[in-house]
């Protein structure tokens, strides 16, 4: 089996994290699938449920919900056995039958052309929406695939791989599931561009062999400095860069690795908000920090509700190193986003979340946006992007995608903001209205009212489709006003 993966081991591995679930449940469901996929068997020659295993096995190492545990065994059961529904329900009951319901309605998402692959895009989002753990046990049933792709053909491995790294990845950041991200990224990179992959894999490795003993001394030092002013240290270590997020960050440095100051950050969990800015208060006192590189998002999260302090500081030596500070709630937060509700702490009780709304809203939001798009490279720009969150001068927030530049705001606001638009302010700066907005950055929209319409450039650097339909719309009407103008003086 997988990894010597057993039903006793994932047993073993959901009492470490809850106490009281119910294991004699999460047994049966494995039995009952075991039974129902008897006979059958994966490409790697394997039984099939070594997959359902390893798919539930990836969960609990999430210490996620027993519940989730369950329905990902049984995920494949009424798709590819003669099992239905019908007999889920009444074996295990409404709430696992149901999420396994949401996974078979998703089916295997093959892609058969634009137009139909939209619509199962559509598909998982109206499920996403009902029931967003259904995505949960989507990303580790799909992690597990990339896992064992290497027997599959080779344009299989490269289709499977690219969906995984443009659509999978993307949601699971949207979601703020950092962790899956990393992981759908990073084993898709390595079916995607071998070469590189060997590439940076090599780069990295190089890079870091030096490093051990100073992040070692560091962390010592860092740990002494703050326990002496009272701030208890929950954890303190270190976090390597994933392989496709380094490839990335490489391509915008022109390969120029030492110019990546995140290649290993440390991670410093502390209790609260208020030790979180103490912590960054002593790091800086320490060291001296690097301009530009202090970011708080703890009072302005991502879109995706990351919340951290990030700082980069010069070491003694003159290494460079980047420092991450946040609570528990925060660290689950950001490795788990949306599954973090469903998450068991330490001592094994389940983080208390106030509500799902944001989820729920999210997949609605997406669900719309699919509705109205046509374009598969739409989709990626509009929607499956990483986002942004900018604010007007009033406080309004506005979520835009990454590149997204002052015009598309302008649109964003109003059709006329963006027709009448001649310059912007951004964080009280005159700026040009292609610059690339950042997270955080307070825009403001100048208009002049005798402006007759948009510039023809401006398509050739906005990012959204609502600016560029928008800009194309009144460009098609100053035209033909332009036309029966000629005409009338003709005449």
């Amino acid at each position: 089996m997988t990894k010597n993966q057993s039903i006793e081991k994932l047993l073993d591995l959901v009492k470490s994290y809850d106490k009281k679930a119910d294991l004699e449940m999460i047994r049966l469901a494995y039995d009952f699938a075991a039974e129902a996929h008897e006979g059958q068997t994966r490409k790697t020659g394997e039984p099939y449920i070594t997959h359902p295993l390893a798919t539930a096995f990836i969960l609990a190492e999430m210490r996620i919900d027993p519940v989730i545990i369950c329905a990902a065994l049984l995920h494949d059961v009424p798709e590819d056995t003669n099992r239905t529904l019908e007999d889920l329900k009444e074996n295990f009951g409404s709430e696992i039958s149901s999420l396994v319901e949401g996974i078979t309605k998703l089916g295997k998402l093959k892609y058969r052309g634009v137009e139909r692959y939209i619509e199962n895009l559509r598909k998982m989002f109206v499920a996403m929406a009902e029931d967003v753990r259904v995505m949960i046990i989507k990303f580790a049933d799909r992690i597990h695939n990339l896992q064992t792709l290497d027997v599959q053909p080779e344009p299989k491995q490269h289709r499977i791989a690219l969906e995984s790294l443009e659509i999978y990845a993307p949601i699971a950041n949207r979601l703020g599931m950092g962790e899956f991200k990393g992981i759908l990224e990073d084993l898709s990179f390595k079916y995607i561009n071998h070469e590189e992959y060997e590439r940076v894999f090599k780069l990295k490795e190089e890079k870091l062999k030096n490093k051990q003993i100073l992040l070692k001394n560091i962390k010592k030092q860092t740990k002494e400095e703050l326990e002496k002013t009272g701030i208890k240290i929950i954890s303190i270590h270190g976090r390597e860069k994933k392989l496709y997020s380094l490839y990335k960050k490489l391509l915008e440095k022109n390969n120029d690795i030492d110019k990546i100051y995140d290649l290993v950050a440390i991670r410093i969990i502390v209790p609260s908000i208020a030790d979180c800015y103490a912590s960054l208060g002593i790091l800086h006192k320490l060291w001296t920090p690097l301009k530009g590189r202090i970011k708080d998002y703890i009072s302005q999260p991502k879109p995706n509700y990351y919340q951290s302090l990030h700082t980069t500081v010069f070491t003694d030596n003159g290494e460079i190193v980047e420092f991450q500070v946040r609570t528990p709630e925060m660290h689950d937060e950001a490795e788990f986003g949306i599954a973090a509700h469903w998450h068991y702490d330490e001592s094994g009780s389940k983080i208390p979340k106030k509500d799902l709304r944001w989820a729920k809203e999210l997949a609605e939001i997406q669900k719309d946006i699919l509705n109205r798009l046509s374009d598969l490279e739409e989709i990626k720009v509009d929607f499956l992007q990483t986002r942004i969150f900018v604010f007007t001068p009033k406080g309004d927030v506005i979520d835009l995608p990454e590149g997204a530049t002052p015009v598309d705001l302008a649109y964003h606001i109003h059709t006329d903001i963006g027709n009448k638009c001649i310059g912007s302010l951004v964080n009280e700066n005159m700026a040009t209205l292609d610059t690339k907005l950042k997270n955080g950055d307070v825009v403001e929209i100048i208009t002049d009212k005798n402006r007759k319409g948009p510039s023809r450039d401006w398509l050739k650097f906005v990012k959204t489709k609502s600016a560029k339909e928008r800009i194309n719309s009144a460009l098609r009407k100053q035209q033909q006003f332009n036309i029966v103008n000629w005409l009338i003086n003709k005449n």
